[in-house]
């Protein structure tokens, strides 16, 4: 079950797409965990067509798993993290457009807005007004299916993968003999891992089929006949937010790249990302497929001047040298220890290159960790969080007499810090009574803990802003003059309003592209702490 400010988050985005009665349906279900049909019929308090048809929205939307087990029947359970997602839609059909155009960015937009089509039906759709764009929308269709922008919805994704993953270890834990040991416990929720992954890759390794293609040749009239492959119009698709994060989080690499050296290493590794986009196809991959310098110096544009952000000793280098020098700068092969490694962006071994997607997002986490500490608790506080990390667990005395801070002062900071969840105590018994008196308290940065608190902390923000959005938007003043401005005449000519209401319309499209803004940051917050930590690991915070 989701928290409580998750809770509400998802409640008011499912209100806001579906309306009320769906979102009584989700309020259930977040509060009381999985229910059946009888169950939400009981607490929902709703005529039972009406409950139907909302758990029909929600299951066509992905929001809803359902399970059948011999004790409870058929149960409903509630995914929070697909309903977290729609946060991003707007981003998605965005991208989509800078890949492949307007035809692009409405298969994507047309798909969001059902859950899951089949190819028919998308194209009879957008080419309704227009059949000749038929074809053009197919051409794109396969484009997204083939590049695994969209993926088939199968049986198993309606499923709650934590149910198969514990069954499976259950299973993997039954074939131990005796007392398991840690490490074969270790084993065995590896092995069910790839059991259910495996699982996944050949549900969803439909989509494309092989057609059978008649040719002529133009020297002879026989026919030649070849294969190619084709959209499936029996499998119905939906989009593939994994795919569409990685470019999410190549742009904040990119970022952290230019943050650190300049605007040219930012540049070098906007192409090392390039180079290697096709086959990025899920955050979850520790480290790029390799590359070459020569594939990186490709994409460089004629325009891009690398000379500007390195000091050579030649006066014109050429492009691939400057590729060569930034990639060993981002590798940090000047400094080989351990802190060194911690700060590369880029590993180079073999004559190839590769991007540390995991050392990188690990920092990027560490960096939003520290922003906060310093915003609540100023650079006192920033201090003692990076002694915890670099150092590991330390008392109150050995905190105060490293970070050179008096006693009186570090201590209502730790109390602050652990208030806020930035800290945790290691209590360290020295007799077996566990007497407090008699006991060492070590402090130490947890940071699955801290980062979940973090992210509890933007889900309420993320809440306040759809508030305070709503709120403006009901205000008379702005309510009377956006019901005015939906008439036809109004809507094509808005100089039909008044000054003063054109100056009211004017403040509130102000107001909501600055809650709009501020919702993006905080959703890259959110990106960061969430999503990245699956960099190298398949479980969720």
């Amino acid at each position: 079950m989701a928290d409580a400010d998750t809770s509400r988050l998802c409640i008011q985005i499912v209100q806001s797409h579906f309306g009320p009665l769906t979102a009584n349906v989700a309020s259930a279900l977040l509060t009381r965990g999985r229910l059946s049909l009888v169950q939400l019929i009981r607490y929902t308090r709703m005529k039972p067509r009406i409950v139907r048809a909302a758990i029909l929205v929600l299951v066509q939307q992905n929001i809803l798993w359902h399970s059948k087990t011999e004790e409870e029947g058929d149960m409903l359970e509630f995914n929070t993290l697909e309903c977290l997602m729609r946060l991003r839609f707007g981003r998605f059909v965005w991208q989509a457009e800078q890949l492949f155009g307007p035809s692009g960015a409405e298969i994507v937009q047309l798909i969001l807005d059902h859950g899951k089509l089949q190819p028919p039906d998308i194209i009879s759709q957008l080419s309704f007004y227009n059949p000749k764009s038929s074809s053009l929308y197919s051409q794109t269709l396969y484009k997204l299916v083939s590049g695994a922008y969209l993926k088939p919805s199968t049986l198993l994704s309606h499923h709650s993968p934590r149910d198969k993953r514990i069954k499976y270890e259950a299973e993997e834990k039954a074939k131990i003999s005796g007392f398991p040991t840690a490490k074969e416990l270790r084993e065995a929720q590896e092995t069910a891992e790839a059991r259910l992954k495996r699982e996944e890759e050949e549900a969803e390794s439909v989509g494309l089929k092989r057609k059978r293609k008649d040719q002529i040749s133009q020297r002879s009239t026989k026919r030649k006949v070849s294969e190619e492959d084709t959209v499936d119009d029996e499998v119905y698709f939906r989009v593939n937010f994994d795919k569409f994060n990685t470019y999410i989080r190549n742009e904040l690499v990119e970022m952290a790249a230019g943050e650190r050296f300049n605007r040219s290493a930012a540049l070098v590794m906007r192409a090392t990302l390039k180079a290697t986009e096709a086959k990025q196809t899920s955050i979850s991959d520790p480290r790029s497929d390799p590359t070459s310098t020569a594939a990186i110096a490709m994409l460089i544009s004629d325009d891009d001047n690398l000379s500007i952000g390195l000091v050579t000793s030649t006066k014109k280098a050429s492009s691939a040298s400057l590729v060569k020098d930034y990639l060993g700068l981002m590798s940090a092969v000047d400094n080989p220890t351990p802190v060194g490694k911690a700060s590369s962006f880029i590993n180079l071994s073999d004559n190839k290159v590769y991007v540390e997607f995991e050392i990188i997002s690990r920092r990027l986490r560490r960096r939003v960790l520290e922003a906060v500490a310093r915003e609540r608790h100023g650079d006192d506080g920033v201090r003692i969080v990076r002694l915890l990390l670099d150092v590991g667990k330390m008392d109150e005395k050995q905190i105060a007499k490293v970070a050179m801070m008096p006693n009186n002062a570090v201590r209502p900071l730790l109390a602050a810090l652990s208030s806020d969840f930035l800290i945790s105590t290691q209590e360290v018994p020295r007799s077996a009574d566990r007497n407090p008196t008699r006991t060492f308290y070590l402090w130490h940065v947890d940071l699955h803990k801290a980062y979940s608190a973090l992210l509890g902390h933007l889900y309420k923000t993320l809440y306040n802003v759809g508030v305070r959005r709503q709120a403006e938007q009901e205000e008379p003043t702005v309510k009377a003059v956006l019901a005015k401005r939906e008439r036809t005449d109004v809507a094509q000519d808005e100089n039909l309003l008044s000054r003063m209401e054109r100056d009211v319309l004017k403040e509130w499209e102000t107001k909501r592209e600055k809650l709009t803004v501020l919702e993006m940051r905080v959703e890259e917050a959110v990106f960061i702490l969430r999503d990245l930590d699956k960099v190298g690991s398949k479980e969720d915070i």
